[in-house]
């Protein structure tokens, strides 16, 4: 079972803990065009895996081993972010049965749903919950 985290406790969870980071699984369109994470407060980078591949959209089937080459070990705290948290929870899911127990997903992601014009990044998520983020 993986963990919902709220992005506002995932972020005291990153500046707390030196084995805490912050995975980041949108696609690089979406890093480029929407913004990331700022961690720099914290003095960590987020680290940019992305969960599928852009345009096509297929599953990364090399994930894993990023996450490897990262420099993540089995007692890394790691948060999960996507869009909106569904990518991230299947982003989790796969770590967590590759051998990562510590994994964690971030509820609402990057941007949360939709308002009710259509817009993301009001009404929940890293942007809506006011923390720090920075166009790539």
């Amino acid at each position: 079972m993986i963990e919902n985290i709220s992005p506002t406790q995932t972020w005291e969870a990153i500046k707390a803990n030196p084995q805490a980071q912050l995975v980041d699984v949108r696609t690089d369109a979406e890093w480029n065009f929407v913004g990331v994470p700022d961690l720099a407060e914290a003095g960590k980078q987020v680290v940019l895996i992305p969960w599928q591949v852009y345009p096509a959209m297929q599953v990364n089937g090399a994930f894993v081993e990023h996450l490897k080459e990262a420099g993540f070990t089995p007692e890394h705290r790691i948060y999960f972010l996507c869009r909106s948290g569904a990518r991230s929870m299947a982003a989790a899911q796969a770590a967590q049965a590759a051998g990562f127990p510590h994994v964690f997903n971030v509820a609402d992601g990057f941007e949360g749903p939709p308002d009710p014009s259509g817009h993301r990044g009001t009404v929940a998520g890293w942007k809506a919950e006011d923390l720090p983020w920075r166009q790539k």
